[in-house]
C-alpha cells in the first residue's frame, strides 16, 4: 500500500494537536490565565477537556485511514499482559522504594460542583484518546517511517535498530524528567508488542490497560501527580 499525504496527516495530526494542547497549558500559565470566575484554577482544567475533544474529533475524521491489524485473542492477551506490566513499572518507585507521594496534579475535585465531569473527562483522555493518539503516531507511523518514508508499504511492526531506539528515546523525551526511567522501559515494551504481534490494536490495548490501571491507582491513592 502506498502512503498518501492523507495517510501522513491521519497518523501525525492527532498527535500534533495533542502536543499543541500541552503547549497551550504552558502558554496559558505564562500569560497568567490561572483563574476562572474568580477561583484560582490551573489552565489544564479547561484546556485538557478541549484537547480531548479536539483529538477525538481528529481521530474520528481520519478513522478509515488506520489499519489496526489482526485482533486475535493471543495478540490481545499479549497487549493486556504488557499493559499490566507497564502499570507495575510506573508505581514501583512508590510501592517498592517508598519514594515521595505525588500529590500535586490534576485533582478532579478542584472545580466545585464538577468533580464527576472532570473525572470522566480525565479518564476519557487517559484511557481512550491518549492510547489511540500515541500508538497511532509512535508505533503506527514513526516506527515505520524511520525505516521507509512510504511507511504503509511495510507491515505494521516493521523496524530496524535505529527506528526502534529512536522511537524509545523520543517517547521518553515527551514525558516529565521524573518519569524518564519508567517511560524508557515502557517505550521498549510497547515497541516489542508492535514487533511481536504486528497489531496496532494490541498496542492500543497495552497502552489503555496500563493507563486504566494507573488511573484507578491514582484515584485510590489520590496521587494526582501521576496523571
Amino acid at each position: 500500500m502506498i502512503s498518501t499525504r492523507k495517510d501522513l496527516r491521519a497518523y501525525v495530526a492527532p498527535f500534533a494537536l495533542f502536543m499543541l494542547g500541552l503547549v497551550a497549558v504552558s502558554g496559558a500559565k505564562a500569560l497568567g490565565l490561572t483563574t476562572f470566575a474568580g477561583i484560582p484554577l490551573d489552565p489544564m482544567y479547561w484546556i485538557y477537556p478541549i484537547q480531548t475533544i479536539v483529538c477525538a474529533v481528529a481521530l474520528l475524521w481520519f478513522w478509515r485511514s488506520y489499519d489496526f491489524g489482526e485482533s486475535s485473542a493471543t495478540k490481545l492477551g499479549v497487549g493486556l499482559a504488557v499493559g499490566l506490566l507497564v502499570f507495575g513499572l510506573w508505581i514501583a518507585p512508590q510501592e517498592l522504594f517508598h519514594q515521595s507521594r505525588r500529590l500535586e496534579g490534576f485533582d478532579p475535585e478542584a472545580v466545585p460542583g464538577m468533580s464527576n465531569w472532570m473525572l470522566a473527562a480525565r479518564f476519557a483522555r487517559l484511557v481512550i484518546v491518549v492510547p489511540l493518539v500515541e500508538e497511532i503516531f509512535w508505533r503506527g507511523f514513526l516506527l515505520r517511517y524511520l525505516v521507509r518514508e512510504d511507511f504503509k508499504a511495510i507491515p505494521f511492526g516493521s523496524c530496524n535498530r535505529f527506528s526502534f531506539w529512536a522511537v524509545v528515546v523520543a517517547f521518553t523525551a515527551v514525558h516529565a524528567p521524573s518519569d524518564w526511567p519508567a517511560a524508557f522501559l515502557t517505550g521498549i515494551l510497547f515497541n516489542l508488542v508492535a514487533v511481536r504481534t504486528e497489531s496496532l490494536t494490541a498496542c492500543v490495548l497495552a497502552h489503555a490497560a496500563a493507563n486504566l490501571a494507573l488511573g484507578v491507582y491514582i484515584c485510590a491513592t489520590r496521587q494526582w501527580g501521576f496523571w
